[in-house]
């Protein structure tokens, strides 16, 4: 059904329908070669072509009829391409000598059935052979000549395999069938088009090309978009949609239109403006509506949340920009560039809105929810792993950056930030400060809610359990290379300082209450110092046992540093005084703590969970004995 359908289409075309006034020729561009036309080499023209046409005459009931001439023979293809270009040379040498001539009448006619001919044979090769013209194959060819190579190809008796070898020495045997294709679709398209015939070519090739192009955006999921469809879409929806775009935008654009733009190219190379025309009908429409979708998205509700997938947008159409510069450089397509152009400009707007939506999001968090011993707040990761996210679009921001720079006074951040000494670290510079501007807006933040906690010391630990937090994902992360490591030492010294403090507000009275000057102190005197260390101790213990500090680095280096100041005094105290008190009654309630046993109960701080009970502050001695076995319990 479908050949017949195709058959129906060019039994309809009669030869009134084609251009049958011999004056239609007389302003065909003179040939040179036409100039040196003789009567006899007129007439042989006619005649060589009157044989070999008739002989592939469409209309008539021979077999010829329903055959196709470049599958039948490729020899006889070329001979009919020539005997077309001579008959075209001695219609000028006939209009040139007598425009009444009978002989110019025949050749007019043979002219109509060769033009017939070609026509059919110009839409069954485009209909029959969509394979070898798929994009994918025709993007292949980088480099196809749209020089007139097919007259040197159809003026040649060599056989297929020296034609194949031609159109194509070191491609893939599918390439090469794709190359023969196109220079069939070639040949007949300039022998039309220089006949006076190629609207009729032209049409055709519009029709078919278009459908095909058409149809592959719509197997890639691009449809007709409008921006009414967006306003009822829900996020989830859209996201998804903006993945499948990208992906069919990479083809679309690198393969669909590419391939397409070369064959068009290939095929009306010997008219310009004919193939800047087929190629704006086939192609125009369907490019500038797949390059709307990006900016209908950026129209939406701005928030930061979505900005990750408005940043995979903008970078898809930047790593395609080189292609679609390359495809749409007609003037009649430019429009798709500017679609394309107006879609990265509305996304630059909405990312960068995006961008002041996080930092307020930020300032206007108003939770007041303690984060239980002093850990990591939600706020802090959340804000870490999206800043760490940014750093990753380092390219897109850069660029929306310099559009919309910072209006603030950056200064002191900058002081800190590497020094660009590359146009690359130029570029992400300004990056950089913002990067740095976003986290110094969380520490002020976070400020504000470490004032919440009523004990300073737990304070002091909240800031330093955030800031090495953020500290260790700036390290782990490309925010490294962004912020460099002069900003990672000046916050290392201000982490120390935070935990410097905390030691100081959790543990002073536990240093203080050790004698300043051990020496020659009286039995009492010890037998009160001893005291006032465990009270101290066991108050501090109990404290800040229930602190919490997740980053093992972090957490031994404060068990490190409050057992360096605090077990050596207690040891050399321990040994020079627990003698003088051998005699003492009840000797284990008043020396409670060994020195081994205080190394082991400050190994199990900062995990949340105290193991002395808060009852054994003011136990019997059966409490007593449980606190020297539980000493011996490793953190």
């Amino acid at each position: 059904m479908a050949k017949k359908a195709k058959f129906a289409f060019f039994s309809s075309s009669s030869p009134k329908s084609l251009p049958s006034s011999p004056s239609s020729f007389t302003s065909f561009p003179a040939s040179p070669l036409s100039q040196n036309f003789t009567q006899s080499s007129m007439e042989e023209a006619v005649e060589r072509a009157e044989a070999v046409i008739r002989r592939w005459d469409p209309n008539t009931p021979s077999f010829t009829k329903i055959v196709s001439l470049f599958n039948h023979s490729r020899k006889e293809a070329k001979e009919f391409i020539i005997c077309v270009r001579d008959l075209r040379k001695a219609m000028h040498f006939l209009v040139s000598q007598d425009s009444q001539s009978p002989r110019l009448a025949l050749a007019q006619t043979l002219m109509q059935i060769a033009m017939t001919r070609l026509e059919k044979e110009f839409f069954q090769i485009l209909s029959s052979n969509r394979d070898k013209l798929d994009p994918e194959s025709v993007s292949g060819h980088s480099s196809i000549s749209s020089n007139s190579e097919f007259e040197d190809i159809m003026q040649r008796d060599d056989d297929d395999e020296d034609e194949i070898r031609k159109a194509g020495e070191s491609i893939t045997q599918v390439e090469k069938a794709s190359a023969v294709v196109m220079s069939d679709l070639k040949a007949i398209a300039e022998s039309m088009i220089s006949c006076g015939y190629g609207k009729e070519c032209v049409k055709i090739y519009k029709r078919i090309r278009k459908s095909i192009v058409d149809e592959g955006l719509s197997l890639l999921g691009i449809e007709s978009y409008k921006g009414s469809r967006f306003y009822r879409t829900d996020w989830a929806t859209l996201e998804h949609m903006i993945k499948s775009w990208i992906r069919a935008a990479k083809i679309g654009v690198a393969t669909l239109f590419r391939g397409e733009k070369l064959l068009c190219d290939h095929v009306f190379s010997a008219s310009n403006s004919t193939r800047e025309s087929c190629f704006y009908e086939i192609a125009y429409e369907a490019a500038t509506n797949l390059f709307k979708f990006p900016e209908f998205v950026a129209k939406e509700k701005k928030s930061h949340e979505r900005i990750f997938s408005l940043m995979d947008l903008q970078a898809a159409i930047y790593d395609l920009w080189q292609d679609i510069e390359m495809i749409f450089n007609f003037g009649s397509v430019a429009g798709v560039k500017s679609q394309a152009l107006s879609s990265l400009q509305k996304l630059k707007v909405s990312i960068h809105s995006a961008l002041v939506d996080f930092e307020s999001t930020i300032q206007k968090d108003s939770t007041k929810a303690l984060t239980p011993g002093g850990g990591v707040h939600k706020l802090t990761r959340s804000t870490m792993s999206f800043i760490s996210s940014l750093s990753k679009h380092n390219r897109v921001l850069s660029e929306i950056l310099a559009d919309h720079p910072l209006q603030r006074d950056t200064r002191l951040l900058e002081s800190y930030i590497r020094t660009p000494v590359s146009e690359d670290e130029e570029r992400n510079h300004t990056l950089s400060v913002h990067l740095a501007w976003l986290i110094l807006v969380l520490l002020c933040k976070l400020d504000t809610k470490a004032e919440h906690y009523k004990d300073v010391s737990l304070s002091y630990l909240f800031l330093a359990n955030n800031l090495h937090f953020i500290i260790d994902t700036v390290r782990s992360t490309h925010l490294r290379d962004l912020l460099g490591d002069d900003w990672l030492t000046k916050h290392n010294d201000k982490l120390n300082a935070y935990a410097a403090n905390y030691e100081i507000a959790a543990w002073s009275n536990v240093y203080m209450s050790l004698p300043e000057d051990p020496t020659d102190l009286s039995p009492e005197e010890a037998k009160t110092y001893f005291r006032r260390f465990h009270t101290a101790f066991e108050e501090a213990y109990m404290k800040q046992s229930s602190r919490v500090v997740s980053d093992a680095k972090l957490r031994d280096g404060l068990k490190v540093s409050i057992a360096k100041k605090l077990v050596p005094e207690y040891r050399e105290f321990y040994r020079k005084y627990l003698p003088m008190l051998g005699q003492e009654r009840n000797i284990e309630m008043l020396v409670r703590f060994k020195p081994d046993n205080l190394e082991n109960y400050i190994s199990d701080l900062f995990h949340g969970t105290p193991i002395l009970a808060s009852s054994s502050v003011s136990s019997s001695s059966s409490s007593s004995s449980s606190w020297m076995s539980l000493g011996c319990v490793s953190g």
